[in-house]
């Protein structure tokens, strides 16, 4: 496995993760509705191309790949929390990495066979942000499961403060 500081061996590479998604969401299905302008107003222009957009970021440049702190990963299209750091695990990928979602009725997957292959695309199932993708190659002990995930796609609340949040919720 690659350590924190390798890089993909060309920036013409892409891996599985680095692909947008061409997976199409139902999203008159999410709890938390906004206009695009509404969207383009709260999110800055990565995080809109992301989460909206179904885009990807690059791989060892974004925010959480290397990102060691205790708490909890939300989406930054809502109040979600959706993964936890005692579940993020150094891939090798360039992006952060996790073996399960916090809960997982909070992550909606979607079959993506754009680009030649089938991935499985995962958002919020509360906004409908698009995070990134699960592969079934995450380690063993743990499930097996690597939900490469979009860092623009993620805010994070350190544990101190997501526990008080929870406390008062």
């Amino acid at each position: 496995m690659p350590t924190k500081s390798a890089k993909p061996a060309s920036a013409s590479e892409k891996s599985a993760c680095g692909l947008p998604s061409h997976a199409v969401i139902d999203l008159a299905k999410t709890k938390v509705q906004r206009t695009d302008k509404e969207w383009r107003e709260l999110l800055t222009p990565m995080q809109y191309r992301v989460a909206r957009m179904q885009g990807t970021e690059p791989p060892f440049q974004n925010a959480f790949w290397d990102h060691q702190g205790d708490g909890v990963y939300f989406s930054v299209c809502s109040d979600t929390p959706l993964f936890d750091s005692r579940d993020k695990f150094e891939s090798g990928t360039g992006w952060p990495s996790f073996t399960k979602p916090v809960e997982p009725a909070f992550v909606a997957e979607h079959v993506d066979t754009s680009f030649g292959m089938r991935r499985v695309e995962v958002h919020c199932a509360i906004d409908g942000g698009h995070l990134g993708h699960v592969f079934p190659d995450g380690p063993r002990a743990q499930g097996g499961l690597r939900y490469c995930i979009n860092s623009a796609s993620l805010r994070f609340m350190p544990r101190a403060e997501y526990e008080a949040w929870v406390k008062k919720k």
